[in-house]
């Protein structure tokens, strides 16, 4: 018999680094979770990904226990990584702050490809540059399909 399902909880968590400080340790605990458990398994499963924001989704059952699914990084944070900047534009529309090229958008969009709704890796591609622009990033060189 499977397990009754009682709720689910989304958090990001810089990977190998889960502690029971806030935010991890408060949002376990006010669901009465074994936190220290969580934060084992967590370090042990995100140890190749040291420092990256990673996102998590915990299933909590009935019976306190817990399953949880890794996610791949944002893709806000995977672009800022790309274009060596630190924050995105106050004012995108006028105050570009970078520029990303195509072929690293095309990495960033072949990482979040399981993450995304999208069929092909253009698609993935279009959602990349579309979040790059609205964080005020250029996307420079010519797209793959405008050959």
């Amino acid at each position: 018999m499977a397990k009754e399902i009682a709720g689910y909880l989304k958090l990001q968590v810089k990977g190998g680094q889960a502690n029971p400080s806030p935010p991890v340790g408060p949002a376990l605990g006010a669901k009465g979770l074994n936190i220290m458990e969580f934060c084992k398994q967590f370090n042990g499963r995100t140890q190749d990904k040291m420092g990256q924001v990673i996102p998590v989704v915990i299933t909590i059952f009935g019976d306190k226990s817990f399953e949880f699914v890794i996610k791949t990084p944002p893709a806000p944070v995977m672009l800022l990584e790309a274009s060596k900047q630190k924050k995105g534009s106050d004012e995108p529309n006028r105050v570009k702050v970078g520029s990303v090229t195509w072929d690293q958008v095309k990495e960033i969009a072949e990482v979040k490809m399981p993450d995304l709704n999208a069929f092909t890796i253009e698609s993935a591609m279009k959602m990349i540059a579309g979040t790059a622009r609205s964080m005020g990033l250029r996307v420079t060189g010519k797209a793959p399909w405008n050959n």
